[in-house]
């Protein structure tokens, strides 16, 4: 048996970020509740900018507006920064409202 993650996504690390300033509340197994701010989002996850207790293969459950709860795996850890995948991905239609709602300043979205 393989040790990490059991993703039912490949990496798709290439998908286009859009940055964020979202803060959520994770729900670790291990730790229990934990704080952490997105500084960006992809379809296939996102970026932690404040990883002090995250560790590589860690699960931990976010709530997201629009799409609601959903499981994420840190993939790798770098400094004081985390890459989550989610475990699954996310409808395009969905994430485009996501971006519209953490993502206020219009300058900074992606056009479409």
């Amino acid at each position: 048996m393989s040790a990490g993650a059991q993703l039912s996504v490949t990496d798709q690390r290439r998908m286009a970020r859009h940055p964020v300033d979202h803060p959520v509340i994770a729900e670790h197994h291990g730790k229990g509740d934990m704080r952490m701010h997105i500084a960006n989002i992809s379809a296939n996850g996102f970026m932690i900018d404040d990883a002090e207790d995250v560790s590589r293969g860690d699960r931990v459950v976010v709530r997201l507006p629009v799409i609601g709860r959903i499981e994420a795996y840190c993939i790798w850890c770098r400094d004081n920064r985390a890459g989550f995948q989610f475990e699954r991905i996310i409808r395009v239609d969905d994430f485009l409202s996501l971006i519209d709602t953490v993502q206020p300043n219009p300058r900074l979205r992606k056009l479409r």
